[in-house]
C-alpha cells in the first residue's frame, strides 16, 4: 500500500519564481536554471536567436547561441511547449533585469503547426477584424495582451467574491433551468425538458430574493441568458451576471453604498494585484483612479441636465423618453467625470413604468421607484433597488400591469410567509470589463462570446 505525498512542492521552473529568486537574490548571476514555457516568438540572427518564451503571466527572454547551446533551434516552431535548461545572465536592458542563455532545450508538446494569427504581433493582432479574431478564438485568446482582459475579469469576480464574503454574504448556486422569467419578459431561449417547455434563464432573481428568507445576504455568479437580437457593442446573447441581494434593508440607498464600497474595493484589488494587465490598456505606471466620491442623481435631474446642455428639440425629446439612449449615458459619464472626476454615478428614481413588477414604487412619487442604475465611464453596467416585500402589495402591482399570478406562484409564496425589507443589483461582468479598459465591443471581454450569430468555438 502506497499513500500520496500531497503536500504542495514549490514549482522552480516557474519564471515567477526565478523572478522572485533574483529580486532576493537567491538566484544570483550566472547560476543555473531550469524554466518552462511555450515558444511565443523566435527571431533567428547570424549564430545566435533571442527565443521569448511565453508563461501564464510574462513573457520573457531567452538567448539560444551556435556552438554553446546543446540544441537545433530550427527543431523547433512557435507554441511549443518546452523545458529549457540554461544560466542566468543579468542584463540591464532587459524588463525583468535579466536573460536566459540556453544550454539546451526539450519539447514537451507535440510539434505545432503554423498558426493561424500571429499572437505574437500585437499590432498585427489589433489589425485583424473582430470575426477574425473570434474565429479564431482558440488560438487567439493566447496572445499576452487578449489573455489580459480576462485576467482583469478574473480580477473583477475575485473582488466581487471577495467583498461580498468580508461583508458577510453567502453564495448561492441558483438553477439555469427554469419555467417562467424572472422579469415578466418574452425574449428567452426555450428548452425542452423531457417533453416540459422550459427556458434557459434570463435572471436569478427570483432565487436571490428567496434566498434573502433563508441567509439575509446572498451573491452568486454565474451566466445568464437573453434572447433579444441585438447587434450592438455593448450586448450579448450570454453573460456573466454578478448577483446580490440583503435583507432588512433601511432604504434603497443601502445598496448604493454597499456597491460604492464594492467597487472601490474592486479597483484598489486590480490597482494592486492585476498592475500588469491594466498596464497593457491604460499605458505604462497608468492604474484605475483612487475612487473616493460617488455622485447620485434622479432620473428626473438627469434629463434636464443632458436637455439643458443640448438645447432644442434634441434635448426636449430626451425628456419625454422613458429611458436613457445610449448617447445620454455616455454624456452624463462624460459630464460626471469632467465636472466630479468620478467614473462613477448612481441615477435613481426610474419611471415605474420602466421597471420590472417586483421594483417598489416611491412612496413619495408612485410614478417613480426606489430604483437606481450605475454608470461606469458613461455605459450602465449595474440596475438594482428595494423589492416590494409586502405580498398584497406585490399582488396588486402585478395585477395592475394585467399579469397573471397563477405564474408567479413559486415567486409569491415567499411573500405570504413573510420577507424583510430587502433588495440587491445585478452586475454584467463583461460590461464592467469593457469599460475599465476601454475595449470596442463588449465581445473581446469575454473568452467565448455568444451572438445572434454565434455558437462556436
Amino acid at each position: 500500500m502506497e499513500f500520496l505525498n500531497y503536500e504542495k512542492k514549490i514549482d522552480t521552473t516557474d519564471i515567477s519564481y526565478i523572478v522572485e529568486g533574483f529580486k532576493n537574490g537567491t538566484i544570483k548571476d550566472g547560476e543555473a536554471i531550469t524554466v518552462k514555457g511555450t515558444l511565443h516568438r523566435i527571431r533567428e540572427m547570424s549564430g545566435f536567436a533571442f527565443v521569448i518564451l511565453r508563461s501564464a503571466r510574462m513573457v520573457f527572454q531567452c538567448v539560444w547561441e551556435e556552438g554553446i547551446s546543446n540544441c537545433d533551434i530550427k527543431d523547433f516552431s512557435t507554441e511549443e511547449c518546452v523545458i529549457v535548461d540554461g544560466t542566468l545572465i543579468v542584463e540591464e536592458r532587459s524588463r525583468l533585469g535579466f536573460d536566459i542563455r540556453i544550454n539546451n532545450m526539450t519539447r514537451i508538446s507535440g510539434k505545432a503547426e503554423v498558426p493561424p494569427v500571429e499572437i505574437s504581433n500585437d499590432k498585427k493582432m489589433a489589425k485583424l477584424n473582430l470575426n477574425t479574431l473570434l474565429d479564431n478564438r482558440i488560438i487567439a485568446l493566447r496572445n499576452p495582451k487578449m489573455r489580459a482582459i480576462l485576467k482583469i475579469a478574473d480580477g473583477v469576480m475575485y473582488g466581487f467574491r471577495s467583498f461580498l464574503r468580508e461583508e458577510g454574504f453567502t453564495e448561492f448556486v441558483p438553477p439555469k433551468i427554469v419555467t417562467a422569467g424572472a422579469e415578466g419578459g418574452a425574449d428567452m431561449f426555450e428548452v425542452d425538458y423531457f417533453g416540459q417547455k422550459a427556458f434557459l434563464n434570463q435572471s436569478p432573481q427570483t432565487y436571490k430574493q428567496i434566498m434573502v428568507g433563508v441567509f439575509e445576504k446572498v451573491f452568486t455568479a454565474g451566466p445568464v441568458f437573453r434572447a433579444e437580437k441585438h447587434s450592438t457593442n455593448r450586448h450579448i446573447n450570454e453573460f456573466q451576471g454578478l448577483d446580490l441581494e440583503m435583507g432588512f434593508i433601511n432604504s434603497f440607498e443601502d445598496i448604493m453604498e454597499l456597491e460604492a464600497r464594492m467597487f472601490k474595493y474592486i479597483f484598489k484589488l486590480l490597482n494592486e494585484e492585476y498592475a500588469t494587465e491594466l498596464e497593457m490598456y491604460l499605458g505604462q505606471g497608468n492604474r484605475l483612479p483612487e475612487l473616493e466620491s460617488f455622485p447620485k442623481i434622479k432620473f428626473m435631474d438627469a434629463k434636464r441636465l443632458f436637455a439643458d446642455a443640448h438645447p432644442g428639440p434634441h434635448g426636449e425629446n430626451a425628456l419625454l423618453e422613458p429611458d436613457f439612449a445610449p448617447e445620454e449615458e455616455k454624456w452624463l459619464g462624460e459630464y460626471f467625470l469632467k465636472e466630479y472626476n468620478s467614473p462613477i454615478v448612481f441615477i435613481t428614481h426610474y419611471p415605474s413604468a420602466k421597471r420590472p413588477f417586483y421594483a417598489m414604487d416611491d412612496p413619495q412619487d408612485p410614478g417613480y421607484t426606489l430604483s437606481f442604475d450605475m454608470l461606469l465611464y458613461g455605459l450602465e453596467v449595474t440596475t438594482g433597488g428595494q423589492r416590494i416585500h409586502d405580498y398584497e402589495m406585490q399582488v396588486n402591482k402585478m395585477k395592475d400591469r394585467g399579469m397573471n399570478i397563477d405564474d408567479f406562484e413559486d415567486y409569491l409564496t415567499m411573500h405570504k410567509y413573510g420577507m424583510p425589507p430587502h433588495g440587491g443589483l445585478g452586475l454584467g461582468l463583461e460590461r464592467i470589463v469593457q469599460n475599465i479598459l476601454g475595449l470596442d465591443n463588449i465581445k473581446q471581454a469575454t473568452a467565448f462570446p455568444r451572438d445572434r450569430d454565434r455558437i462556436r468555438p
